[in-house]
């Protein structure tokens, strides 16, 4: 396997991971970003997780890797926040870090505070996901359960 093809299938778990979190918001209408998990009912509603998972994304690039924040904006976490704007986020948010990513690969670039990109991007998949699961639970929670094609779709990375 050559160095470009191991590029390319670590640019692409990449990818697919940002596929899921779309996939999540695209089965979510405007009522559902307020589900909020039992136990945290102070805590964030669904639109704010999402917009905190691309704020971190786009914090660590600010700190790191400045020449790579691109378009990234911040979502203020207490504005009016819409699936439009998460959707439009999400892949500002997946292309500059894949573009940091894929330089980085190459050697051409370094995140301060990681020991290589595959443990930034390996970071920022966990982070999502850990989001997406609690996003999930309080969709069950307030009985806005997404649909099965979403519940298995997150889990088919291999498409």
């Amino acid at each position: 396997m050559t160095d470009k093809n191991i590029i390319s299938q670590i640019l692409e778990a990449w990818k697919v991971n940002n596929r899921m979190n779309l996939m999540v918001l695209d089965s979510l209408d405007s009522k559902s970003l307020e589900a909020r998990p039992i136990a945290k009912r102070e805590g964030r509603n669904a639109a704010q997780q999402f917009a905190h998972m691309h704020n971190v994304r786009r914090k660590w690039i600010e700190l790191g890797a400045k020449d790579y924040l691109g378009r990234m904006k911040e979502i203020d976490k207490d504005s009016k926040i819409t699936i439009t704007l998460l959707k439009k986020s999400f892949k500002e948010s997946e292309s500059d870090v894949a573009k940091f990513l894929k330089d980085a690969l190459q050697g051409k670039a370094k995140m301060k505070g990681f020991k290589n990109p595959v443990t930034f991007m390996c970071y920022l998949i966990a982070h999502d996901s850990h989001h997406r699961g609690q996003i999930l639970l309080a969709l069950k929670q307030s009985g806005m359960m997404v649909n099965q094609k979403v519940q298995y779709g997150i889990w088919e990375w291999y498409k």
